[in-house]
């Protein structure tokens, strides 16, 4: 279950990017945010919303969002993941999933029959102050972005 809500800002955390730096909270300050969770690298649904994210990309930035993709991969995976897939935006190991589990998105999943632990596709906007102003719980990994331009266009 989602543990944090509209107007709270993000908690202190600290995560590695594509590249190998360290990222914490402070780093989403600045410019308003799409924060997506995604379970797996090069998985069809994650690549989807990923590719859609990427082609949006610049309309977001226009609108002054940056893009940060967060998953418990490897860094490693996250590189070819960009590479393979040519992505454009910053993308976060969350490899202890500590981030996943502060916001509530580390959840008990089932499929075929098996219960395993893992990320719920969430994707949160968050404000300059990293507060969340949105939260998409039913991601339409096609349309991912296209999702997120109504979303803002309705407020």
């Amino acid at each position: 279950m989602i543990n944090i809500k509209v107007g709270e800002q993000l908690p202190q955390f600290s995560s590695t990017t594509t590249q190998g730096a360290p990222f914490t909270l402070d780093d989403l300050k600045g410019s308003p945010t799409v924060l997506y969770f995604y379970p797996k690298d090069n998985t069809s649904g994650c690549t989807l919303e990923a590719k859609s994210l990427r082609d949006g990309r610049e309309e977001l930035k226009s609108r002054g969002y940056k893009i940060v993709g967060v998953s418990p991969d490897s860094v490693k995976s996250h590189q070819n993941f960009c590479s393979k897939h040519e992505l454009n935006f910053t993308l976060l190991s969350d490899a202890d999933h500590s981030l996943a589990e502060a916001l509530g998105v580390w959840q008990l999943k089932r499929m075929y029959g098996r219960e395993y632990m893992g990320i719920a596709r969430t994707t949160f906007l968050l404000d300059s102050d990293a507060r969340v102003t949105h939260i998409i719980e039913k991601v339409d990994t096609k349309n991912a972005y296209a999702q997120i331009v109504k979303l803002l266009d309705n407020k």
